[in-house]
């Protein structure tokens, strides 16, 4: 029988583990320059912790001149420039894209109180969402470097690449739908509905062949989500929590359509 001890540090490297799958899972390139510290987080830690900091000061600032002030003495558009200004910006989009989309939705509803002149109570509230995501986000880069550190992450590409197998092919499937939630996070629909387009022709067609020889209904499926119900919830103005439930059904599915294929290459290596 397991001591306590031996399950408490079972459990912890199973966390550990897990945690390094899902780094690995959603690590990303990005598209123009993100700065070479994206591949040395180690080094720009401190640096990160500093402008986090930072950020939380001035959204704070900002918060309590409209408490004091009221919405004629904001200018809303800071909410953006500010977290564009900063390095950590980049750094948790090419590592963590799920909370990037978190800190978006969380600017944007600042924002978005603010312009509506809500109560200073609901624009707090609004406020401590944000502030728990530029620490979820922290956490998840200085998680990031310590696996980096170590060799187990991928240097991060800064410009994209193109997958070389279908197994491949459906994980960037499913990196790009977490950045159609990202984008839409930031109020740029078209830019979403762009990626779902893309990524159906240019990505999803070149597997449903191999796919529908094993499951032609979760093929027809996907293609319903892509062409229907992922750009309806888009153009229809779902909440990011509704645009966000869509893709991780369609993730799912995705996860089933790799298995489904790893599967099946297996087979035909066995009978050959």
């Amino acid at each position: 029988m397991q001591s306590q001890q031996q399950i408490r540090t079972s459990r912890g490297k199973g966390l550990v583990f897990g945690l390094l799958a899902m780094l690995a899972a959603v690590q990303a390139s990005a598209n123009g320059e993100i700065g070479d510290h994206v591949n040395d987080l180690k080094g720009h830690l401190g640096q990160y912790s500093e402008e986090v900091d930072w950020l939380v000061g001035k959204y704070d600032g900002v918060v309590d001149s409209y408490e004091a002030k009221g919405r004629k003495a904001v200018e809303t558009q800071q909410l953006i420039d500010f977290w564009e200004e900063v390095d950590f910006h980049s750094a948790i989009e090419t590592n963590y894209v799920p909370v990037y989309a978190n800190i978006w939705q969380g600017i944007y509803g600042i924002k978005q109180a603010i312009e509506a002149g809500k109560p200073v109570a609901e624009v707090r509230a609004e406020q401590e969402k944000l502030n728990r995501a530029f620490w979820q986000a922290l956490g998840a880069v200085k998680l990031a470097s310590q696996f980096q550190e170590r060799g187990l992450l991928a240097k991060i590409q800064t410009t994209e690449s193109e997958p070389t197998t279908m197994p491949e092919t459906l994980e960037d499937i499913k990196l790009r739908l977490d950045r159609v939630v990202a984008k839409y996070a930031e109020q740029l629909p078209e830019a979403a509905t762009t990626i779902v387009h893309d990524t159906y022709l240019h990505r999803f067609e070149g597997v449903e062949g191999a796919l529908i020889e094993q499951d032609a209904a979760l093929v027809e499926d996907l293609e319903k989500d892509f062409n229907v119900t992922l750009p309806q919830a888009i153009n229809g103005n779902a909440s990011v929590d509704d645009v966000r439930k869509v893709v991780e059904s369609m993730q799912v599915k995705i996860d089933r359509a790799k298995e489904l294929l790893v599967a099946a290459e297996k087979k035909r290596k066995d009978v050959f």
